[in-house]
């Protein structure tokens, strides 16, 4: 028997209207703001020092306290460095990259690293070999950026099934999964749950789990399914 996925709903929404009898509120605190900003240059620049700052200090397995004392900057002062909020001078990153056996052009790097972007054209992703072509799954990647800032990798396919296609629920490999249902109907196994989907519903999962379709209720079907995963599993 099909199992149907809970509503997710959060903030003033879940309260301002009483859910119905049986459907589960989950509540996360979600920490992400999707609108942020950063103000200038220098503070985009303040930050990434901050964050190389951090970054070298944990290589080499030291506490805040320990640079402090390696660099004669109170405790107060490197806080504000590695979070971003002020602007080091150029003594103190001098003092900063001896304490951290680093050249001072080394705490510029993230802030001089190229962000990439990826624009595809209707139509003109890369089809690609995955374990589920061989069931007759065709996988469209809609894009791909190697290393990055992130830490993450993020690998969005569009996927079509045809008549041609076999059911396969028992992909299984490490990461999160989201699917988007764009064409089509099927039921999606996960674990021992199964989600039946039409055009708009949509499935967020631990990829770890047996998951794939389990019935291609109509065809063709086509769905996005965004997996992303962190990059040091990469390949």
């Amino acid at each position: 028997m099909a199992k149907k996925a809970s509503n997710f709903r959060t903030g003033a929404a879940a309260k301002a209207k009483p859910l119905p009898k049986g459907v589960v509120t989950i509540r996360t605190p979600l920490t992400q703001d999707p609108h942020a900003v950063r103000d200038t240059r220098e503070k985009v620049l303040e930050v990434a020092i901050g964050r190389e700052v951090r970054a070298f200090r944990k290589k080499l397995g030291i506490t805040v306290a320990d640079l402090a004392a390696a660099t004669d900057i109170s405790l107060g002062m490197l806080s504000k460095i590695e979070n971003g909020i002020t602007s080091p001078s150029l003594t103190t990153l001098q003092a900063l990259s001896r304490a951290l056996g680093v050249p001072v052009t080394a705490f510029f790097r993230r802030f001089e690293e190229e962000r990439s972007a990826v624009f595809v054209k209707a139509g003109e992703g890369l089809d690609v070999e995955r374990r589920g072509t061989r069931a007759g799954h065709q996988y469209n990647l809609l894009g791909h950026i190697g290393s990055n800032t992130s830490g993450v990798v993020v690998e969005p396919y569009l996927i079509t099934l045809t008549e041609d296609s076999d059911v396969f629920p028992t992909f299984q490999h490490e990461g999160m999964e989201f699917l988007y249902m764009l064409e089509g109907e099927v039921v999606y196994r996960h674990g021992s749950n199964l989600y039946p989907m039409k055009p708009g519903d949509s499935l967020f999962f631990d990829a770890d789990a047996p998951h794939g379709p389990e019935q291609l209720t109509q065809l063709p079907m086509r769905y996005l399914s965004i997996i992303c995963y962190p990059q040091s599993s990469a390949g």
